[in-house]
């Protein structure tokens, strides 16, 4: 049970590391979350900081959802529920960071890390749907959302996976959704900014 209390306390530290503010601190000396978008995340750092930093942030989050998940298998011993609720933490922990006075982003690239992990051809299949998604709309929100919507029915309709699994995964699918409910305001009444049309920071003013 210590070990299991362990890994979980690891994954919400792991996942509370927001290499987006940490990145344009140190390139611009700046607090991502005061420009663009305000989220401290992958596409707001695409925004901001351009191509190169974004791809990065965006490797590093999904590798947060990986190595929290792969915490909760070694440390979690035969419990199925603990590499999911690892996986929760690091996305509680992207969210809510510990490090950055508890604001952060909304735990997308941290979630395909950890949905990947635990549900592989899954989490592929909601993938490629999502970003199908993204390049006819381009809305990034809205392939998002659609990613962690599908993950879970893929799942039943393959089939064979553990029920820790599949009810983390409607947890985390709730979690997004929550993150996104502004997004969803947006894209209903087509104010959601697309992929490569830029956006004004918070205040008016844009950073470039």
């Amino acid at each position: 049970m210590l070990m299991q209390i362990i890994s979980l306390i690891m994954s919400y530290l792991i996942g509370s590391i927001s290499f987006s503010v940490l990145l344009a601190k140190m390139l611009k000396g700046i607090d991502i979350r005061q420009h663009g978008s305000g989220n401290a995340g992958a596409t707001n750092t695409l925004r901001i900081l351009g191509k190169g930093p974004a791809i990065v942030v965006l490797c590093l989050d999904v590798l947060k959802g990986i190595i929290a998940v792969w915490l909760g298998k070694w440390l979690g011993g035969d419990a199925a529920w603990i590499p999911a609720v690892c996986g929760i933490a690091a996305i509680i922990g992207h969210n809510w960071p510990l490090y950055f006075h508890f604001r952060g982003g909304k735990g997308v690239a941290t979630t395909i890390g950890v949905l990947v992990t635990l549900s592989f051809f899954p989490a592929l299949i909601a993938g490629v749907i999502a970003i199908v998604s993204i390049v006819i709309t381009r809305y990034v929100s809205l392939g998002s959302l659609i990613f962690v919507a599908i993950t879970p029915f893929v799942m039943l309709l393959l089939g064979g996976y553990p029920s820790p699994t599949f009810w983390s995964s409607l947890i985390i699918a709730a979690f997004v959704i929550f993150r996104h409910r502004t997004n969803i305001v947006k894209i209903v009444q087509h104010r959601e900014n697309k992929i490569g049309s830029g956006g004004s920071s918070k205040g008016g003013k844009r950073v470039v």
